[in-house]
Parts: structure tokens; C-alpha cells; sequence
């Protein structure tokens, strides 16, 4: 087992870009930066041993602040902050105000504006092989960035252990009441290439979903999955039952309660046999196939088109921050968001 940081790759924005690589003793490794707290990587052994990478991204970190990447931008591997997803109209009410917020997505916010956690350069705090390889990375958003009140200081930990689980946490901490709800953005692809995804076998233990508008804002309502294309209890084919040039981009609401440790999604490739298993103590999950997916000269040249990765991205439910019956996504002072989010792989 091990962990390492690179030396100085380039700079941007007057701050040095790093990589951080973390080994375990069964042939998986990890690949982290600092901008973006990004998962660059994550490599291991299929059933025939031959090393698959499961994440899509770029061979090169400069590659993720070229002009034509954030042209079509997806926020590949990286962290999503100080909101995931959409907010309705850019706009939430705060005790008598209402907060505005950029509009990086009009009429709505999406990921946390124009800059959000995804673009931002995390000081790195920690590199270390004990107990197991893990690295911290901080990072101070200033009162007022992308519209949001308080200087949030938050913190994201990774750590690879020798069972192939890979455990994110997300910490916060602010002096102004803040909406906060935290994600990892990865495309996953089990066969490690650009294939479609919709063989893959899904599973998602959830009775309901969110309603959404056009604009895949929620509007606060749950909808039973039972005998609908949403229905992911028992795993199946993720292509069986979607809509043809629009596969799945939902909200989930878990079969479990908020803060709870529990089974959050799963997946299956039977060309590699690797399974990955998410947990969290989320109470939900967004499940994306990558209908915008549109990215040249990704990992060994390869073109990723929609629906050539799937993201599992452990929330609490988007536009909570409008949605009074929604779980509570103020952050007040004195108090700590907490996220934990562990990927686990095995091979059959």
C-alpha cells in the first residue's frame, strides 16, 4: 500500500496543480488532484487480469482545463459544491431574504455556478499511507462566491482500502446559515472504454423518484417507481426499459432514512465481471447515463458519446433548498455537514 503526490504538474490561476496516486496491495490505484478534488482515475484487475480503468477523464490534468472540454463541459470525476444539481430559478428563500445566485444554467443554477467546488483548486493537506493510502484536501469558499451567504470552509477526505473500497467524506463548516449539498461527480464505464452503457446491469433500492419539470428541476414531488422505466429495485439491463435518446438523468429517494448507513446503487459489467457497490448515509441518489456527453481526445483518444458512462451521485435531494418537505440543506454555524460515500469493487 501506498500513496504518493506528484511534483508540481503546471499552475493555473496562480496555484500549483498536484496529483495524488493511492495503492492497495491488490493492484488498485487511485488518481486524485487537487483542482477539482477530481478522481482521475481508478484502476483494477478484471475477471481475466487485465487492469481496467472505470472512470472516463483524460490521460493528461490539463486536458480538464482546455478550451474545448469546458465547451462541453460533463464535470468529469470531480466534486460538486457548495449545491448539486439544479436550483429552481437561481433562487432560495433564507430566513426573511430571498438569496440570488449566478445563473450558470438559466433560469437555474446547476453544480454551484459558473466556478463552482468542480473548478476551484483544493490546498492539499494530507498524503499518507496509514491505516490505509487516503489523502485531505480543504478548501475556504468566501462569502458571497456564486451568490451563496458565508465563508464555507469544507474539507474532502478519500481513502483505498485493501477490500477495493474507495471511502469519500465530505465535511463543511460555515458562519452564516448556507445551503450546502455535496456530490461526486464520476462517469463510470465497467468495460473501461467508450461501449455503450446500456448493457450494464443496474440495481437501485428505491420506491420512489423525484418529479421533475422540463427542465430537470424537482418540483417536490415522489412518484412510486412500481411499474414505471424507473424501477431499478431489482437489478436490470440499464438500456431494458429507458427512453431511447434520453436514458435517465433522476432523482432517487434511498429506501432508507436520512443519516443512515445503507445500500445507495450497484452495478454490473459481464464483460470485465466487475461490480461496483455504492453506499452512503444520503438519502438520495442522482442516476445519470450521459445523454450530453460529448467529449473528444478523452483517455487513449477515445470519443465519449451520450450514454457512454453512467454517474452515481449521492445527494440529498436536489432543490431542497425550495422544497420545505425536502431533507433540510441549511448548513447553520456551530453545526457540520457530513458525507460519507463509500465505492466498493469486486470481481466475479
Amino acid at each position: 500500500m501506498n500513496a504518493t503526490q506528484s511534483e508540481v504538474l503546471f499552475s493555473y490561476l496562480n496555484k500549483d496543480i498536484y496529483r495524488v496516486t493511492l495503492q492497495n496491495d491488490r493492484g488498485m490505484k487511485i488518481c486524485l488532484s487537487n483542482y477539482g478534488g477530481l478522481i482521475q482515475s481508478i484502476i483494477l484487475p478484471d475477471k481475466f487480469n487485465n487492469l481496467i480503468d472505470v472512470v472516463l477523464g483524460f490521460d493528461h490534468l490539463k486536458d480538464y482545463i482546455s478550451t474545448d472540454y469546458l465547451a462541453h463541459y460533463p464535470y468529469f470525476g470531480a466534486i460538486i459544491g457548495r449545491y448539486a444539481n439544479r436550483i429552481f430559478q437561481s433562487r432560495f428563500p433564507l430566513g426573511n431574504d430571498t438569496v440570488e445566485l449566478s445563473k450558470n444554467n438559466p433560469p437555474h443554477q446547476l453544480h454551484g455556478g459558473f466556478s463552482g467546488f468542480d473548478k476551484k483548486i483544493w490546498d492539499i493537506v494530507s498524503v499518507n499511507d496509514k491505516p490505509f493510502p487516503g489523502a485531505v484536501f480543504k478548501y475556504l469558499s468566501h462569502d458571497g462566491e456564486e451568490g451563496f451567504p458565508g465563508n464555507l470552509e469544507a474539507e474532502i477526505s478519500f481513502e483505498l482500502n485493501n477490500s477495493n473500497e474507495l471511502t469519500l467524506k465530505i465535511k463543511a463548516h460555515s458562519d452564516l446559515p448556507t445551503p450546502v449539498n455535496m456530490t461526486h461527480h464520476g462517469y463510470f464505464n465497467l468495460n473501461g472504454d467508450n461501449s455503450s452503457i446500456a448493457d450494464h446491469l443496474v440495481e437501485i433500492p428505491a420506491g420512489h423518484y423525484l418529479a421533475q419539470d422540463n427542465d430537470y428541476v424537482c418540483t417536490g414531488g415522489l412518484v412510486p417507481v412500481e411499474n414505471t422505466a424507473h424501477d431499478f429495485r431489482k437489478m436490470k439491463p440499464i438500456g431494458q426499459d429507458w427512453k431511447e435518446g434520453e436514458g435517465y438523468d433522476q432523482g432517487f429517494v434511498l429506501d432508507k432514512p436520512d443519516g443512515t448507513w445503507g445500500k445507495a446503487g450497484a452495478a454490473y459489467s459481464k464483460t470485465t465481471g466487475i461490480r461496483l457497490e455504492v453506499s452512503t448515509d444520503q438519502p438520495g441518489i442522482q442516476f445519470y447515463t450521459g445523454k450530453y456527453l460529448n467529449v473528444r481526445n478523452g483517455k487513449k483518444g477515445m470519443h465519449y458519446r451520450p450514454f457512454t458512462a453512467f454517474c452515481f451521485e449521492t445527494q440529498k435531494h436536489p432543490n431542497a433548498v425550495n422544497i420545505p418537505q425536502f431533507p433540510d440543506t441549511i448548513l447553520k454555524p456551530g453545526e457540520e455537514y457530513s458525507h460519507t460515500t463509500t465505492f466498493k469493487f469486486t470481481v466475479d
